[in-house]
């Protein structure tokens, strides 16, 4: 740990990181937290508070292992740019130039007497709106006819790590045969409307997912594995995987759901689905990790794809991949339809959305007095973090309550760590 001021932020102020974090836990609304702030390369806050599982009374620690479900998505994005990088494709490629399954899709204009109206899409889906939620996918959990449809067709099955209560997974007590890969699952997938016209809006969506399958199509590696040699192993992210083997389990955390007054456990460390491996290797949110691993992820990302003298992105990619992907198609309505279904009530504006995070367009209007630029993304069991380059800054909030959005944690998390730089 650095002294703060050494990088031009107040020990003093932030000292109300962990107030604010305590007072959500003594509310009972939140189990603990494990915070960090580094700045200029320097890490100048890193605490705990609160308990990883409060049944068995165990405190968080530094290492806590967490679901960190949609905060998945970046590291999805990054190994995206690297084989981007490489040549494998563009980005303003079709997917079904790779995936044929998605070449003739269907969208949903509505309904009437009940059955689902369809017409032809009239452009194909890209690979650049995929891994910005332009592509007309959904999620099960997303109101209307196409989400409704998803949940009957079980189309999220095996993505994430069943049985383990929630996610943004819902499927449970499946009838339906598992999918034995990610390509069989795209198959199934791409028989289903899409909610609009590709590149039209911004639709929260298992598009990443999508781009595991493309990542081991263009690689020829399985996915997680192709996580693990080119970005895990070399970063030394060494709890960042898609399942908690049993000499880690004692450090994974419990998962709890918000009730009146108090939370209750959702998943408990010992029957966890964790412990086994996924049926799919989920892009879109399979991944468990911990602070300290994510910091490295986001310290390469922050010193635009460099850490500890290995390069894994070039500078131009980086930029590129935290860049804002909105044109016409504004992200705000679909972010403010997306936390507001997690609970948080009000009207997101100031934002765009990059590759698989988004991305503040304009700081006053998002509410938070961050910089213009700042790129991020969270989990459904409230974790988040975010890198900011213009002040050369990274913060990560982790707990464990399903679903985000319930209490303003990311909020609350980046008003503390801004308030407190005095240079």
């Amino acid at each position: 740990m650095h002294k703060a001021e050494d990088v031009g932020v107040s020990t003093e102020r932030l000292n109300r990181i962990g107030e604010t974090m305590r007072k959500l836990i003594d509310e009972k609304k939140i189990p603990g937290t494990v915070t960090l702030v580094a700045r200029k390369g320097k890490i100048i806050h890193f605490e705990t508070n609160g308990m990883r599982d409060v049944e068995k009374n165990l405190p968080m620690e530094k290492d806590t292992i967490f679901r960190i479900y949609s905060q998945s998505k970046p590291i999805t994005g990054a190994a995206l740019m690297m084989l981007f990088e490489e040549g494998k494709f563009l980005m303003t490629d079709p997917i079904s130039k790779y995936l044929p399954e998605f070449s003739d899709m269907q969208v949903c204009i509505g309904e009437e007497n009940g059955k689902m109206k369809t017409e032809a899409a009239t452009s194909p889906i890209t690979i650049q709106q995929l891994a910005s939620h332009t592509s007309g996918l959904s999620y099960s959990f997303i109101p209307g006819p196409v989400g409704a449809m998803y949940i009957a067709e079980e189309t999220e099955r095996g993505l994430g790590n069943v049985p383990s209560a929630g996610g943004e997974f819902f499927t449970s007590g499946t009838n339906k045969v598992p999918f034995n890969n990610l390509r069989e699952w795209t198959k199934e997938l791409a028989e289903l409307p899409l909610v609009a016209q590709p590149g039209t809006i911004w639709n929260y969506s298992v598009g990443m997912d999508v781009l595991g399958a493309l990542i081991e199509e263009v690689s020829g590696m399985i996915f997680g594995e192709f996580l693990k040699e080119r970005i895990f192993s070399p970063l030394g992210m060494d709890d960042t995987g898609f399942m908690v083997p049993e000499d880690k389990l004692n450090r994974f955390s419990a998962n709890y759901a918000p009730i009146p007054e108090n939370m209750m456990l959702m998943d408990d460390p010992e029957n966890s689905g964790y412990r086994t491996p996924p049926q799919l290797e989920s892009g879109g949110g399979g991944l468990v990790s911990t602070v300290g691993d994510y910091l490295k992820f986001a310290q390469m990302l922050l010193n635009k794809g460099e850490y500890e003298g290995n390069r894994y992105l070039g500078k131009k990619t980086v930029e590129y991949m935290t860049a804002n992907h909105m044109g016409s198609e504004s992200a705000d309505e679909g972010l403010t339809n997306l936390f507001n279904m997690l609970g948080s009530g009000y009207k997101v504006r100031g934002m765009g959305f990059g590759i698989t995070g988004s991305v503040v367009v304009n700081p006053a209007l998002s509410g938070l007095p961050v910089s213009e630029g700042v790129y991020s993304w969270g989990g459904a069991a409230s974790t988040h973090f975010w890198i900011d380059n213009k002040e050369d800054l990274i913060g990560i909030v982790h707990t464990q309550l399903l679903p985000d959005g319930t209490y303003p944690i990311r909020e609350l998390m980046q008003l503390a760590t801004y308030q407190a730089i005095i240079d």
